[in-house]
């Protein structure tokens, strides 16, 4: 079953190697919940240590993730493995201006000028 956590990126730590060739990824998510914010460890494995490449510390994220559990000497523990991450930069990025459809070369019907006056509509 897969889960989903949305907030601001804290801390991403360097990949670690262990000697079986395991190699795993960790990132910190603060997530604001309520009146005190919560910062969630995720772990990243093998080829989905490539999804934290280019991101940085304050980038607002939704992170996908697994609940992994298992027991070692009587002991259990759970782990949150991340499999996406998607960032929110899109859909908080302003709409492009006018000018930009200009300067972009975009046909004169598509930029603005609708091809036709006030004399063509029937109203």
């Amino acid at each position: 079953m897969a889960y989903d956590l949305t907030g601001k990126i804290k801390l991403i730590q360097e990949p670690q190697t262990f000697k079986s060739g395991f190699t795993k990824r960790e990132m910190v998510v603060t997530v604001e919940d309520g009146k005190y914010p919560q910062d969630i460890s995720l772990e990243f494995v093998q080829d989905k240590i490539a999804l934290l490449d280019g991101l940085q510390p304050g980038q607002e994220v939704t992170v996908t993730f697994d609940i992994r559990g298992r027991e070692y000497n009587g002991r259990y523990f759970n782990n949150l493995q991340g499999w996406r991450v998607t960032t929110d930069e899109a859909s908080s990025a302003p709409p492009p201006d006018y000018d930009d459809y200009q300067s972009q070369g975009m046909p004169a019907s598509q930029a603005g000028d609708p091809g036709y006056s006030d004399e063509d509509i029937p109203f």
